[in-house]
């Protein structure tokens, strides 16, 4: 290991005959004098890459702790361990959750998963996006109940240790808000404004036909009525094909057990399906003949077409992705290569590949897929690209593995029209400027 293999804490070489824990006093005499030794060795180095960064100056904020000096952090003593919880560093301040803009009261509202700040497939249970209809509940889980009922053997009530003593499965799945985005402006800055109702997570619980099978389904059984603890006991129905395929009661998400805005102490995971039919703070369910056409399957959740008709039961929410570095509010800062980072997924399988363009879709060239590639998940991708002060319009385009390929926005509008408010896959392009700033390219 060379001298200046740590910046301004160079190895020390072992005493002779003696090992290198002999150098520690000659090591607290140059931690002593500010890293002194350092400084001739260091003095040629400058932050940046390349001729042209040699005439970058060091920034003044915060210039004591770099190169060729010791950092303050280094000569003290940190935080204690074994606090309650773990926190992200207080620097992270743009990895937060925030309201959907324009939004103003917080209780029948959502938040966004801040994509442009996260690496990855898997959402941190603290970022994890927010839908909800009348707030969130605090519920005991002592006192928490699932009913099931209707067209069954053995009408039956759970408690949650009841649920939890049923043989458990974990798979990773991604769940996404049927209006990320909207079809109308304004089409947001960054890419949580654009898309950031979209978040994935390993799920923990019991296999919705598990319990199904416990209780005994009629043969006309076609349906299941879900209905949440929430104040605006929020239901769906939900076809009993999907019921005993891969939904699942959740109680647990990324190793704990649920967040109460994910639905603490129970929720329906319906894979694949648009959000709002993964019930959170599952209560009921109702096992029925036909749907229960519901509030939330006719004022909301259903997609008005250009003639008037809606779709009805659009429940898959199909192939999408997204660059989420360089993105909305991102700026180069350096000409050469770079690198498209983002995430794909699809409701109805794997992502099979991603194509990304930056000439605003003239020319396409293949994204690398990160392994390992899960069904209904989200898939990260990455590809370099070149900049060199010019101005560039980057996109990406999702296949999964039904053959779907992702659509631009006009296909979408030449199907459904502009009244449509949900399900909008389209391709989502972002301009980089020839000064480097990266702002959508929807305008």
């Amino acid at each position: 290991m060379g001298a200046n293999d740590h910046f301004g804490k160079p190895s020390l070489p072992a005493r002779p005959g003696g090992s290198a824990n002999g150098a520690a006093p000659a090591r607290r005499r140059f931690l002593a004098q500010g890293g002194a030794l350092a400084t001739t060795a260091l003095a040629s180095l400058v932050p940046g890459e390349g001729a042209a960064a040699q005439n970058t100056p060091a920034p003044a904020a915060g210039a004591a702790n770099l190169p060729p000096n010791v950092p303050e952090w280094e000569r003290s003593l940190g935080a204690p361990t074994a606090s309650p919880y773990g926190m992200p560093s207080k620097f992270e301040k743009d990895a937060i959750r925030r309201l959907y803009p324009g939004l103003t009261e917080p209780m029948s509202a959502y938040s966004t998963s801040p994509l442009q700040e996260l690496d990855g497939s898997i959402t941190p249970n603290g970022l994890f996006y927010e839908r909800h209809h009348a707030g969130v509940p605090q519920i005991d889980p002592a006192q928490h109940r699932l009913m099931v009922h209707g067209l069954v053997e053995r009408p039956l009530i759970f408690d949650m240790e009841e649920i939890r003593q049923f043989p458990s499965e974990s798979h990773i799945y991604f769940l996404e808000c049927s209006g990320n985005p909207s079809f109308l402006p304004p089409y947001g800055k960054t890419a949580a404004e654009v898309a950031g109702l979209v978040s994935c997570a390993q799920w923990t619980g019991v296999p919705l036909k598990t319990i199904l099978q416990r209780v005994g389904l009629h043969k006309n059984a076609k349906w299941i009525v879900a209905e949440g603890a929430d104040g605006a006991s929020m239901t769906r129905s939900i076809p009993i094909e999907k019921c005993l395929d891969d939904a699942m009661l959740a109680y647990s998400q990324n190793g704990e057990r649920l967040r109460p805005e994910q639905g603490y102490p129970l929720r329906l995971l319906v894979p694949g399906y648009e959000g709002n039919m993964n019930i959170k703070w599952l209560r009921r369910l109702h096992v029925t003949e036909a749907p229960g056409h519901t509030r939330e399957e006719t004022a909301k959740y259903t997609d008005l077409m250009a003639d008037g008709r809606a779709r009805q039961f659009s429940f898959v929410m199909e192939c999408k992705s997204l660059i989420t570095s360089p993105s909305g509010t991102h700026k180069l800062t350096r000409k050469g290569t770079h690198e498209m980072r983002g995430i794909a997924w699809s409701g109805r399988g794997k992502i099979t590949h991603v194509d990304v363009s930056v000439d605003g879709g003239d020319t396409w060239k293949p994204a690398a897929l990160q392994d390992p590639v899960f069904s209904k998940a989200l898939t990260a991708f990455r590809a370099p690209f070149e900049w060199h002060g010019e101005e560039l319009m980057i996109m990406s385009r999702a296949v999964d593995e039904t053959g779907y390929v992702q659509p631009t926005l006009q296909q979408l509008i030449d199907a459904r029209g502009k009244v449509s408010f949900y399900h909008n896959n389209a391709i989502q392009p972002w301009r980089i400027a020839s000064n480097g700033e990266v702002t959508n390219g929807r305008s």
